[in-house]
């Protein structure tokens, strides 16, 4: 009994099936890179000795290509705003903008308006004996000085 169809035999040379296509055939792993030529008979040059005395062929090295930058490329650039710090009487921690370094400020008083408007004041009251000049050994009477530890740098001024 035969069976019908394409699963005959046919006879003759060309029935011998053709082996399957090799894995970097069907992918296509090397498309972008050239295979070495195969040995050619002669001379072999580039001959590398092994640790076992024989001759070895050295391995070949590929680069990848090298991506063609786009006309049109848009750059982006990340920029960090720091929110604006109020000063008071009281150390603030922050970034120093002269530094970059996080840090908490040092404080420093000096006689401001508030200060000489109060001398002026209980001087007029009659205090001229010397209790007048006591605004000025009050820090809460005072401007407030803010400057950095690392750098020294002033950073901001509250002013009363």
């Amino acid at each position: 009994m035969s069976v019908p169809g394409s699963y005959q035999a046919a006879a003759g040379p060309s029935s011998v099936p053709t082996a399957p296509p090799s894995y970097e055939e069907t992918v296509a792993v090397n498309s972008y890179f050239p295979m070495p030529p195969g040995p050619v008979p002669g001379p072999t040059t580039g001959l590398v000795t092994g640790p076992d005395g024989k001759g070895m062929n050295p391995p070949a090295y590929y680069t990848q290509p090298v991506p063609v930058p786009n006309a049109n490329a848009i750059a982006v650039q990340t920029v960090y705003v720091q929110q604006p710090v109020s000063f008071f009487d009281r150390p603030v921690q922050m970034c120093c903008p002269s530094c970059n370094k996080m840090i908490v400020t040092q404080l420093s008083y000096n006689a401001g308006a508030l200060t000489w408007l109060s001398c002026g004041s209980l001087c007029l009251l009659g205090c001229i004996a010397g209790c007048c000049f006591i605004p000025f050994c009050v820090d809460a009477l005072q401007d407030v000085d803010h400057y950095c530890p690392n750098c020294k740098a002033l950073l901001g001024t509250y002013k009363r």
